[in-house]
């Protein structure tokens, strides 16, 4: 029996692997489809949701590195990504431009 990774690899491939069993064209499409819709259901809805009005720009900026571990365990344990957080606090600390609104 294949391994899971093998399977994910052969329909990200679309070529079977030698060492596997080709599926049927429609257990391949099933398989492709709840591959597709696990991707898609376990993007966080901020960054399903978040459109951008122009170019994305990184914002990098220098801690200490244990904040940033302390910072990262907190926002995995709540579930949210440090980019949410950080967006977030700007927002609330200096709004956004006039002619945007928030995601």
């Amino acid at each position: 029996m294949p391994k899971y990774g093998d399977i994910i690899k052969q329909a990200k491939s679309g070529k079977p692997d030698s060492q596997t069993t080709s599926l049927p064209d429609s257990q391949s499409a099933e398989l492709h489809q709840a591959l597709v819709a696990n991707q898609v259901a376990r993007q966080p809805d901020s960054q399903v949701a978040r459109q951008p009005d122009g170019p994305m720009k990184n914002l990098c900026v220098k801690v200490p590195e244990s904040w940033r571990r302390h910072w990262a365990a907190q926002a995995k344990l709540t579930g949210r990504t440090m980019t949410d957080v950080m967006v977030e606090a700007l927002t609330t600390e200096f709004g956004l431009p006039d002619n945007q609104t928030p995601r």
